[in-house]
């Protein structure tokens, strides 16, 4: 299911401060959230994560993009489990929302697109433009690269396209990037599918700002080993 690509233009990633002030006002809500949480435990079950509980500390410890990371209670804080590299508030904010979000559904193995969410449809431009657009655009004439690249966020090959990868992004939140080379008449273009229970798991804003990171850690990952 192809998406026809815009007209090429440079990649520009957000700039973090544009959105600094509403990430902590979500924060800071998601905070309040984790906190009214009747049953840690349970809602660990629900995401796949893994309850801890030692001298009378808990933690919750769960994969990101191919990363380990740990909620801190009762403070409330996200860490990187074996690294001291601070963890942005962008991405605290998805790990706190995928958790108080998660009802436990099973995947359904069945692919659909973003505009085919609840919503979907009014998000999709800025969806377009700030996932799928820059992975057309840098892995288009090159979708071989996409696969090496992909391994970093712990991407296997899938079977879409002419070439694609499965990301496992939370432990329940698989996806998918597909890519088509074009030829004389088409240009590159591509698309990102999700599992359908994406919503059991994930807001619709929560899933666009998810493949923006996915697309720039991509994107950067293979600029920085030139």
């Amino acid at each position: 299911m192809p998406v026809n690509q815009e007209q090429s233009s440079p990649l520009k990633v957000p700039a973090q401060k544009d959105y600094e002030y509403a990430y902590k006002m979500a924060f800071n809500l998601v905070v309040e959230e984790v906190r009214k949480l009747p049953d840690i435990k349970e809602q660990c079950n629900k995401c796949g994560a893994l309850y801890c509980e030692q001298s009378g500390q808990i933690s919750v410890k769960l994969d990101y993009l191919n990363n380990k990371y740990q909620i801190i209670f009762p403070e409330i804080d996200v860490l990187r489990v074996s690294e001291d590299k601070p963890v942005e508030l962008r991405d605290k904010l998805l790990i706190l929302h995928y958790f108080i979000r998660a009802k436990g559904t099973q995947l359904s193995k069945r692919l659909i697109t973003y505009q085919e969410l609840q919503e979907g449809s009014v998000y999709y431009p800025s969806f377009f433009k700030r996932a799928i657009k820059p992975l057309v655009d840098f892995f288009g004439d090159k979708p071989e690269l996409l696969l090496e690249a992909s391994t970093f966020l712990g991407g296997i090959k899938a079977e879409p396209g002419d070439l694609s990868v499965t990301i496992p992004a939370f432990p329940r939140v698989p996806v998918t990037i597909i890519i088509w080379k074009g030829d004389e008449e088409f240009p590159p273009s591509g698309n990102i599918l999700f599992d359908s229970s994406i919503l059991d798991f994930l807001t619709v804003e929560d899933i666009n700002i998810l493949c923006q990171t996915i697309a720039f850690s991509l994107i950067n990952h293979c600029r920085s080993r030139r």
